[in-house]
């Protein structure tokens, strides 16, 4: 059973409620600032959009000024120079002459206009993995050594078995110190099976062995996780060029750590021009505060971003969608993603019994701890809420330490079934017995208590009003 959205809503907003309630110097329970995902650029464009609110017009001086400040933020992000003068010049174009109209405020019109114009950057499209209609497909892997070449090759191939592919891990990095040994590894843990041969250094034999062997085999699939250096070199090329012309792929995909920049794109030219590759994926997005290279590269190279790391678990690849990226950098969520993440991640009975609890207004500790576990299935729990409407115009938002998602699940645990059930009954004694279980002080038992109080009278503002009003009872910003 699918999980209703709306429950999901719920859970964002009793964290949410949480993690701001008190913001106060030394609370033990709140979002720490560390740089995320495009915040750099985002905070800065978001500055921008707020001097525009409010006037009455666009005009071309007020176009000018703010211009000016996107293509500063746009070139502090690292974004190629000439993919910024190109993307300020057609913002521009549509910007002049444009009426802003009752309902709509310039601020708005702008925001529309940039958010337009990045999707069309970004690629415009989703662009997936070509399949081929004879199994195997086989997809090579290519890049320098350290991009995150055999740890996105295990999230593919865990990725596929999710929609019902048959995959095959193959391994013909011969050069790198125990990548054999990393393949098989990651192909344990996520149940996919791996093809090496560690008797040959010879990277074609072993390709063309590994294709034999999903044949064979009945795999659908061919990931062929190819051998990278530190930096681009004629053996390297060479090599990875005789693997794609012995195996054919149907799919070469340049895989790039994000957090490079500029060279970054300028990597991704030279091996468009030996490999002639189909599509790219950026890796360590997570830890890339500024996004330059998620904005530059598919302009420079004319090939599409076809996934996204965003951390180190196995479960942490997105396929790109440049619409929804775009969203997220201009700081308007991605709802969306975040719903098709909680499809996956929740479980539809536990979804059904939060309703009837929220309407019966019967909401208890386990249950808050429940939806936390299920939310910290989702992902890094900053990284889910960017998805929120809203959230980066949100003082303080940023990382949450997930030290004190442990902290509260010890406290919570510590106390005994009718305790959860009803805090009221937690006196003074109780208090110090949960603490000195759970390893905290009454101080953070007092803290939790009372978060806990408030969430519940938030959850009864949504069994009456629903997600939206018990959003706006707690003053969030919608948007």
């Amino acid at each position: 059973m699918a999980p209703n959205p709306l429950c999901t809503g719920h859970s964002f907003a009793i964290f949410i409620n949480f993690y701001h309630a008190d913001e106060s110097p030394g609370a033990e329970f709140r979002v720490r600032s560390t740089p995320a995902m495009f915040e750099n650029l985002s905070q800065k464009l978001e500055a921008v959009f707020r001097k525009l609110r409010g006037q009455g017009r666009l005009t071309p001086e007020n176009i000018d000024e703010s211009l000016r400040e996107v293509r500063r933020a746009l070139l502090d992000a690292d974004v190629n120079f000439l993919v910024v003068r190109d993307f300020i010049e057609e913002v521009r174009k549509r910007a002049l002459g444009q009426e802003v109209l009752s309902s709509v405020t310039p601020g708005q019109l702008i925001v529309k206009i940039i958010h337009d114009e990045m999707v069309r950057l970004l690629g415009s499209v989703r662009a997936d993995i070509v399949h081929s209609q004879n199994p195997p497909t086989v997809i090579l892997v290519a890049g320098l050594q350290g991009s995150g070449k055999t740890t996105f090759s295990a999230k593919l191939a865990r990725l596929l078995a999710s929609k019902g592919n048959l995959p095959l891990l193959v391994a013909v990095d011969v050069y790198r110190p125990a990548a054999i040994d990393q393949l098989e590894a990651l192909g344990r843990q996520i149940g996919i099976p791996v093809f090496s041969d560690r008797t040959t250094r010879d990277a074609v034999a072993i390709a063309r062995a590994g294709v034999v062997h999903a044949q064979r085999n009945v795999r659908d699939t061919v990931i062929i996780d190819t051998a990278g250096r530190l930096h681009i070199d004629e053996e390297m090329m060479r090599e990875v060029e005789a693997v794609r012309d012995a195996v054919h792929p149907h799919e070469t995909l340049f895989v790039v750590d994000a957090m490079t920049g500029q060279d970054a794109v300028t990597t991704a030219r030279t091996f468009n021009e030996r490999l002639g590759f189909d599509g790219i994926v950026l890796t360590k997005l997570d830890g890339d505060a500024r996004g330059g290279a998620a904005l530059s590269i598919r302009s420079i190279v004319q090939k599409p971003v076809k996934f996204v790391g965003t951390g180190e678990k196995t479960d942490a690849l997105e396929p790109f969608h440049p619409d929804r990226m775009a969203s997220r950098i201009l700081g308007m969520g991605d709802i969306v993603t975040l719903v098709e993440k909680a499809q996956q991640s929740f479980n539809g009975e536990q979804a059904v019994r939060l309703q009837e609890k929220l309407r019966k207004s019967s909401f208890t500790l386990m249950d808050f701890l429940e939806q936390l576990r299920e939310m910290r299935k989702m992902g890094p729990i900053d990284q889910v809420m960017a998805m929120v409407p809203g959230m980066s115009r949100m003082q303080g938002k940023a990382n949450v330490d997930e030290r004190d998602l442990v902290r509260i699940e010890a406290m919570i645990l510590s106390m005994t079934p009718h305790e959860r059930e009803r805090p009221a009954v937690i006196n003074g004694s109780r208090r110090r017995r949960i603490a000195l279980g759970s390893g905290t002080t009454v101080q953070h038992v007092n803290r939790l208590l009372k978060q806990f109080d408030d969430m519940q009278k938030l959850m009864k503002k949504f069994s009456k009003g629903g997600l939206r009003r018990g959003m706006q009872g707690f003053r969030l910003p919608m948007g």
